[in-house]
């Protein structure tokens, strides 16, 4: 059983970690003071690039593109090649590290385990010389600082790209080749407690995800009286419900309305007013930042606006999406793209018919079902769903309590969320911390204990063969 205490090889790399005693000037602004023993070159005297085009590949190779790159870690979901190709592609060896030179901020650099093909809109990276280790490379160019200085240089507003030019005339650090194995020893060795304490919080959120989601379901379908008489209700997501409670078509209880079709005339005007989008409404959450305008005369404000206590439903994407409008702001807009439902009479709740809507989504009720067609909520199909209705005091009390409850749940959430961001910063910090020479780690790598004999090797075999990761 473990003590929440830190191992004795864990506590002395951690006190191992020092900066170097002995640091001289490097003569770049991208390294500053660099360890007096490290070598600085250009990055193209260490590391080639290398354009080997084709249209055809080996079947049982590697397809790789961008968007196989999972950002800043190098994770890779490859695809294996079956057809070929239509455009060129680019070959790659195993142990080549492939840099994403479209968008460079996303930090798209892998090292893959075998050979395969690749994107134009990677730089395919070989080590000149055995004085390199492709590992140590992988690691420096997707480090914080270099990849901000790369990104400086990127042209092409909306595709920017950077190219070799000026990443090969990068000012480089190349320490001797046995700090290079302790320098990836050490961050692989982080990187994989850091990968394990994330997927534990991703976990924690699933799981508070799934309480929050029968927390919801139970209140909305049996009330809060565990020893209710119940009936059957006639609906697919929730077969029975409290004896008392009346079930009714949504129109019969709410007004439903699409918003204002946007067109090109309308994003001008005398009368301009911000809108909502379908993506501005999440679950229980409204966008109301820099929110894009169009013309609604003060004429059609009563259709086409919103007020406090108006429910925003999705029409497309995640149809049924929900969130209350609580007049965020005096008035605003909101698109085709989503319906507005108000309670007809004070009788109805609209917090409770949030809830009962998430319930709903969570059961998969507004989906018909084809998987060939993209999914929408019409308003005749909204208005004709049934829900639950329960006495008005009864959906105050069921809204309050789940108020509370979930409250609780999604603040646990969102500290988990926090721990992740805090986890992948300190790894991207770390990182180029270590491979640029501002903290020592020798010491640390000599007592970080190898999961394996394959740390002998740590830097030269390629990473993801090393973790275990499968191409999918």
């Amino acid at each position: 059983m473990s003590t929440g205490k830190p191992s004795t090889a864990s506590s002395k790399a951690t006190a191992a970690i020092k900066p170097y005693s002995a640091r001289r000037n490097s003569g770049s602004p991208l390294l500053g003071k660099v360890p007096s023993h490290w070598e600085v070159r250009r990055l193209k005297a260490c590391a080639k690039d290398v354009i080997d085009i084709t249209k055809q590949c080996d079947p049982e190779a590697l397809y790789i593109a961008l968007e196989h790159v999972e950002s800043w870690t190098g994770k890779t979901g490859c695809v294996d090649l079956d057809t070929a190709f239509e455009s060129q592609v680019k070959r790659f060896r195993a142990n080549d590290v492939l840099f994403g030179k479209l968008r460079p901020y996303l930090a798209k650099t892998t090292r893959p385990d075998r050979d395969g093909v690749c994107v134009g809109e990677f730089l395919v990276l070989r080590s000149r010389n055995e004085d390199l280790l492709p590992g140590y490379l992988e690691l420096w160019l997707r480090s914080k600082s270099v990849i901000d200085a790369i990104d400086a240089s990127t042209f092409g507003a909306k595709m920017p790209r950077a190219d070799w030019q000026f990443i090969g005339n990068l000012s480089f650090p190349l320490p001797p080749i046995s700090e290079q194995v302790a320098i990836v020893r050490y961050l692989e060795n982080v990187s994989e407690r850091a990968d394990r304490y994330i997927r534990a919080m991703e976990r924690l959120i699933s799981l508070l995800s799934e309480k929050k989601q029968v927390t919801v379901n139970r209140a909305v379908t049996r009330g809060l009286d565990p020893n209710t008489q119940r009936r059957p209700t006639g609906i697919d997501w929730m077969p029975e419900m409290p004896a008392h409670w009346e079930t009714a078509a949504l129109k019969h209880r709410y007004s439903q309305c699409l918003g204002k079709m946007l067109d090109s005339k309308r994003i001008t005007g005398s009368h301009l007013l911000p809108y909502l989008r379908n993506v501005d409404v999440q679950w229980d959450r409204i966008n109301v930042n820099n929110l894009p305008e169009m013309d609604i005369a003060p004429s059609e404000y009563d259709r086409y606006t919103v007020r406090e206590g108006d429910l925003l439903v999705c029409e497309g994407g995640e149809v049924g999406r929900c969130a209350l409008w609580s007049g965020q702001l005096t008035v605003c807009g909101f698109q085709k793209a989503l319906h507005r439902i108000r309670p007809r009479t004070e009788q109805d709740v609209p917090r409770f018919m949030y809830y009962v809507l998430l319930a709903a989504g969570n059961a998969n009720a507004f989906s018909e079902g084809r998987v060939s067609t993209i999914e929408h909520l019409t308003g005749d199909r909204l208005r004709a769903h049934r829900f639950p209705f329960p006495p008005l005091a009864e959906q105050n009390a069921i809204a309050e309590h789940l108020d509370r409850k979930t409250a609780a749940i999604e603040t646990v959430i969102e500290s988990a969320h926090r721990q992740i961001d805090l986890v992948h910063e300190y790894r991207k910090r770390l990182t180029s911390d270590v491979v640029n020479g501002k903290l020592d780690v020798r010491e640390a790598s000599a007592v970080t204990r190898p999961d394996s004999d394959h740390w002998e090797e740590a830097g030269r075999t390629p990473r993801h063969r090393r973790s275990g990761r499968t191409s999918t």
